[in-house]
């Protein structure tokens, strides 16, 4: 479906912006929802003139493409200005998949404040956008709001925290929004926040004479042997040795998303029905997972770096499935210092990489390291030159690394949903 919105919105600016998912996450730091933020690349001085352009590009591709794709099974926040907030092309959003962010530079005029009543009432919920103090604003629409997001960057704990008391209202949630480090994220826990937005989940803290889980390291061991193109009997050895592994493989290829026609019991048939590339992406997303929480962030994250490179590369190098898996296993490893709290060089130096890999991995240099901060960019919505000198190096156009991006969604909310972990007690 094709989405007509108003001819005063410059359309054609689609294929000159990169979309920013940034997750937010709830008390027990489970994903709930993502922040959809749609930013210019500045390719041939291209730039969206105005928030509706913004938002107009956000409810097109969601209606062409269906929410579910993008956010998968999350709830969506999507930024809207006055513009976007009276237009009728706001009704092609999925009600039950979307809170509309009512950006601060929105001014509750009577119109405004009957516009989200209005939209409240067709199902809409709705939450207030970069909160840092109150305002005659603030007053007149925190009452229809469902989520108050505050700004905690340069603000004081004591600002902060009477900020938040003269909010708290128990049918609103607050949302602590540039979280960028644990610390913030506890201080905010303890000032009674539901919801939390920031990379503080991805950001290493390193733990002095940590050690990489026994498990952690088997598999490890067996991406070695998979590197290494060692014998399969090696390889089926290696996954017999560990339980855990061992009942995860086989309860992995007995679920419809590998779609085996009989039921498969033993590991050497189980390598045979997987092959040796899908073994080694169900490892890597393995060294993630504790339990069963496939809406871990850092796992999200993880996989969706990776996929992203992996379809970036794939497109820069025709032909070359290599190169593409390089750039798969590079993106995945990026947060393994977040997922061990141990330095990246002494993860490094207890598997086998190519001089390539860890290159990008402690420089961001070479063409991975180049793909790989290109999307680190990305996600944080980095706008400006080091974005656009990125692009025009690496060669990449915008509306590539967008569609790559939207492949490595579905491609991740696809696989994670046919996989379940089972720990062994």
């Amino acid at each position: 479906m094709t989405l007509a919105v108003s001819p005063d919105i410059p359309m054609p600016y689609a294929n000159q912006f990169f979309l920013a998912r940034q997750p937010i996450l709830n008390r027990s730091q489970r994903l709930v929802a993502y922040e959809l933020l749609y930013r210019n690349a500045e390719c041939d001085g291209a730039h969206f003139t105005d928030g509706a352009a913004a938002t107009a590009s956000v409810i097109a591709h969601a209606s062409e493409l269906g929410m579910q794709k993008v956010v998968g099974e999350q709830l969506a926040y999507v930024n809207v200005d006055t513009a976007g907030l009276m237009s009728d092309f706001i009704h092609f959003l999925p009600n039950d998949k979307v809170i509309l962010e009512v950006l601060e530079s929105v001014e509750a005029t009577p119109d405004v404040v009957a516009r989200v009543v209005e939209l409240k009432l067709a199902g809409y919920k709705f939450a207030l956008d970069d909160v840092v103090a109150t305002s005659d604003s603030v007053a007149k629409l925190q009452p229809l709001m469902d989520v108050i997001k505050i700004d905690i960057q340069g603000m004081g704990r004591d600002t902060l925290a009477a900020l938040t008391r003269s909010l708290k209202n128990p049918s609103q949630k607050l949302l602590a929004e540039k979280v960028e480090t644990q610390e913030e994220f506890r201080h905010c826990m303890d000032l009674g926040f539901e919801y939390f937005q920031g990379y503080y989940f991805a950001r290493p803290v390193i733990l002095s004479g940590k050690k990489i889980a026994p498990s952690q390291m088997a598999i490890m061991h067996l991406l070695d042997l998979l590197a290494s193109d060692a014998d399969q009997r090696d390889i089926e050895r290696g996954i017999k040795l560990d339980p855990v592994i061992t009942l995860n493989l086989l309860r992995l290829v007995n679920t419809p998303a590998v779609g085996a026609r009989f039921r498969i019991n033993s590991v050497g048939h189980a390598l045979i029905v997987l092959g040796r590339q899908q073994l080694q992406r169900w490892l890597q997303i393995l060294l993630y997972v504790k339990g069963q929480q496939y809406d871990s962030p850092l796992l999200q994250l993880a996989t969706t770096r990776g996929k992203t490179m992996e379809n970036v590369l794939e497109h820069l190098r025709p032909g070359q499935r290599i190169g593409a898996d390089i750039g798969f296993t590079v993106g995945i490893m990026s947060l393994m210092d977040t997922l061990f709290s141990v330095a990246m060089p002494e993860i490094l130096d207890s598997v086998n990489v190519l001089d390539d890999v860890r290159a990008a991995l402690l420089h961001r240099t070479g063409d991975y390291g180049d793909v790989l901060k290109l999307i680190e960019l990305v996600e944080d919505a980095r706008e400006g030159p080091e974005l656009t000198s990125l692009l025009h190096r690496i060669g990449l156009a915008p509306s590539t690394l967008y569609a790559s991006q939207l492949a490595a969604y579905d491609w991740i909310n696809n696989y994670t949903s046919g996989v379940t972990v089972t720990p062994v007690r």
